[in-house]
């Protein structure tokens, strides 16, 4: 009696295991459909909602790491697992929406500048599920390719909320997607806030300002305020690496003073 009980105890705590594992991949899997979901629409020419579906998988795909780190259900599987859904949804994703939105009217030009984008995404997570260990928690090395398939979507979609054809933007377009291609791949720091823990108590200010964010910012102007934020996070890390660069810069002149 004690054994089966015992036994029961065992196969009970291994099956909260498994269902604990298989909450986070959920969500990569959410987002890994929401990434197809945008290539889908893109090809039928609903650019709109493609440039939508990218944001839903980034969402997704920051939920599925918050919730593994919360829940303790870390895993190689889930990391391997969750690249392979990112280099979908924000490497190959972004890379043909912006191509049949604006690029292909630049024929041999544009789908270069498409390949160009999609090889830096991959060599983005390539790198940083290489260097995950060796580099400072607080700061990405290069642009995340969320972030940089954000800013690609914010562009498509709110030049079509202003009625713009893709045709008539196809040169910034392509500036925008050369843009976020290099600096993925660049040394550029950007701010990860992996350090934020949501366990802990936060000040009643922040709290504030993100409910004033997510309720009356965004659903004013969607497009444009998401465009605007991801643009301006993209121009960030050039504003860390510059200050780091003037701080090191006047130590070494006190140094030699």
């Amino acid at each position: 009696m004690p054994d089966s009980i015992s036994e029961r105890t065992v196969l009970k705590s291994r099956l909260r295991r498994r269902g604990i594992y298989l909450l986070p991949n959920l969500f990569t899997t959410a987002a890994l459909f929401a990434g197809f979901y945008a290539i889908v629409q893109a090809m039928n020419g609903n650019f709109e909602y493609s440039a939508i579906a990218v944001f839903i998988a980034m969402v997704l795909d920051g939920l599925d790491g918050r919730v593994a780190r919360l829940t303790g259900t870390q895993s190689e599987f889930g990391a391997e697992y969750d690249s392979m859904s990112d280099m979908v949804s924000f490497g190959v994703a972004p890379a043909l929406i912006v191509y049949e939105w604006a690029l292909k009217e630049m024929d041999q030009w544009g789908w270069i500048v498409a390949f160009i984008y999609c090889a830096c995404a991959a060599l983005r997570l390539a790198r940083f599920n290489t260097n995950i260990e060796v580099v400072d928690k607080r700061f990405f090395q290069g642009l995340p390719s969320p972030a940089a398939a954000a800013l690609i979507a914010g562009l498509v979609w709110v030049t079509i909320n202003f009625q713009i054809q893709g045709s008539d933007v196809k040169w910034l377009a392509s500036i925008v997607t050369l843009f976020a291609a290099f600096t993925m791949v660049s040394n550029i720091p950007y701010y990860s806030g992996k350090e934020i823990n949501l366990r802990r108590r936060v000040p009643f200010f922040t709290v504030l300002l993100l409910v004033l964010f997510f309720f009356v910012l965004i659903p004013s102007h969607p497009p444009l305020v998401l465009f605007f934020l991801f643009a301006a996070y993209a121009f960030s890390g050039y504003f860390i690496k510059l200050w780091r660069f003037g701080r090191s810069k006047r130590s070494s002149e006190t140094i030699n003073s």
